[in-house]
């Protein structure tokens, strides 16, 4: 007869009963990837409702370069964005590990609802950026190539150019966010009420290539053109803003794209003096190093106005100074430099327009009651064709080009959604006493912002051989631009493309003849 064991009932109680831990580690290993998909997830939230265009390269060209200057109420909103998410997540989640860790069954659950909730939520972030920061064609502008821009580039170093003996004066406008779209239909525009009246009277009477249509004309933003750095690299280089991945900040911040010749560099051979007047930190995007690396400009900027005790050394609206002191600088700026024995550019850029809703100087009225972002580009437009109408009772006019323009189209969130979607939204543009008229008068121009570089050479003057530079076409001439001969649509495709001819501009290893020896000493 076999034995008969029996187990001590009491021991395979205990032994039944005893819970699986899970290991510290691992929890906060899980907490740990769970924080930082809810942060990365919460700031494309935020990126994408406080921004209504944000594209991937833009994100890209920021990081390479200096983010100096960045307003500090989007660098609270964000830090408040990411570690408030963060901080009101993670306490209760450490709170609930510690309860259910040693409950068997009931710790693995919520241990496997955290692993599939932060796949979930990293998901979900990934889908928004590709969708929202155009990841896709992030994706075609760095590893899907064409020679478009190479067929077509014109190097402002292998064409004569020839500017007039008697040089004319330069007054650059760069007007944050502006578009034609704020005009009301009639004139253009996409909205009932004519939000800009006063750009819109601008436009009629002066040049914004609008033939006899009695419509209103602006000038596209390509791809790589839609930030304010882009816009302005593209308006005075007739190129993209195009840089290649996996490459440090701008040649260790020495040159910005050397090799490649701008209307700065152009000027600046013509014995201008260049300067540069902003009411933020021009360190922010680069935008510095490109006005020194090309032209040799004076930089005076937000810093500049509290060393040079323009402002107290503690003053600080919205990104550095208003436009209303902008333009009373430049008036000042502008009797010095008029003074002197050289030709002169003066650069504005003004920022009150910025997203998001803009900014309310002492200056601003309630013309549209509370839409605050249609009072602030009215009080804009009223604000540049005041200065517009002090420059014209000033001597030097005579002899001075001025340059109107939108640096891109706006980023406010909100104010276009009532736009149709078939709406072709276009930045204003307008030349006021140019040296050049249209060859054909009658002629409705479709252009973008990179046509502006040989069209405000020719309003100066200047004779351009072929009429094309860089990648763009004077709009006086009859000569086509690249979206009359291919089509704003394939234009669009191939500057979404990459560039190997733009990656050696980039890198230094591409040199125009006229900078070659004093570029690398060849």
């Amino acid at each position: 007869m076999s034995e008969l064991t029996i187990e001590n009932p009491k021991k395979k109680k205990a032994k039944r009963e005893k819970p699986q831990v899970i290991p510290i580690w691992k929890i906060a290993l899980l907490l740990f990837f769970f924080i930082i998909s809810i942060i990365l997830t919460a700031l494309v939230i935020w990126a994408l409702s406080s921004f209504k265009r944000v594209f991937m390269d833009e994100i890209l060209w920021h990081l390479k370069t200096s983010l100096k200057g960045t307003n500090a109420e989007v660098i609270r909103s964000a830090i408040l964005v990411g570690a408030g998410s963060a901080i009101i997540i993670l306490v209760p989640s450490v709170i609930l590990f510690m309860k259910t860790r040693k409950r068997g069954k009931t710790g693995r659950v919520v241990y496997r609802t955290y692993q599939i909730a932060t796949s979930l939520i990293l998901v979900t972030g990934i889908v928004l950026a590709y969708f929202g920061f155009h990841v896709k064609e992030m994706i075609q502008s760095h590893f899907v190539y064409t020679s478009f821009i190479k067929d077509e580039y014109v190097d402002p170093g292998t064409v004569t150019v020839t500017f007039p003996e008697q040089k004319r004066n330069l007054i650059y406008i760069y007007m944050e966010s502006m578009e034609m779209t704020f005009m009301d239909k009639e004139n253009g525009g996409a909205f009932k009420e004519n939000y800009i009246p006063e750009l819109t009277a601008l436009g009629k009477e002066y040049e914004d290539f609008s033939g006899n249509s009695g419509i209103a004309n602006g000038g596209t933003a390509l791809p790589c053109t839609e930030w304010t750095m882009g816009a302005i690299f593209g308006t005075t280089s007739g190129l993209p803003l195009k840089t290649p991945l996996g490459h440090n900040g701008m040649i260790a911040k020495k040159d910005f794209f050397p090799g490649v010749i701008t209307l700065g560099d152009m000027l600046e051979a013509e014995g201008y003096k260049n300067v540069l007047l902003m009411g933020s930190n021009a360190e922010f995007g680069g935008c510095d190093l490109y006005y020194k690396s090309h032209g040799n400009f004076e930089i005076h900027d937000y810093p500049y106005a509290k060393k040079a005790g323009l402002i107290p050394e503690d003053y600080h609206e919205w990104w550095g100074f208003e436009d209303d002191k902008l333009f009373e600088f430049a008036r000042a700026e502008l009797t010095e430099l008029s003074a002197g024995d050289q030709p002169f550019q003066l650069v504005i850029q003004t920022m009150d327009t910025h997203c998001e809703d803009g900014y309310v100087c002492s200056k601003c009225k309630d013309t549209f009651g509370k839409n605050q972002y249609a009072n602030v580009l009215h009080c804009s437009s009223e604000t540049v064709a005041s200065f517009v109408e002090w420059v014209q009772e000033q001597d030097f006019y005579e002899n001075t080009t001025i340059v109107i323009t939108g640096d891109h189209p706006t980023m406010d969130t909100d104010f276009c959604d009532k736009v149709p979607k078939k709406y072709h939204q276009k930045v204003f543009t307008c030349i006021i006493n140019s040296a050049a008229t249209p060859a054909d008068a009658n002629a409705v121009r479709k252009y973008s912002t990179i046509d502006l570089f040989p069209t405000v050479v020719a309003a100066l003057g200047g004779t351009i051989e072929g009429d094309k530079l860089g990648l763009g076409t004077n709009l006086y001439s009859e000569t086509q631009t690249l979206i009359e001969q291919y089509g704003y649509k394939k234009v669009k495709t191939m500057f979404n493309r990459g560039s190997k001819l733009m990656e050696k501009m980039f890198d230094g290893k591409y040199h125009s003849p006229q900078t070659k020896n004093d570029k690398t000493g060849e």
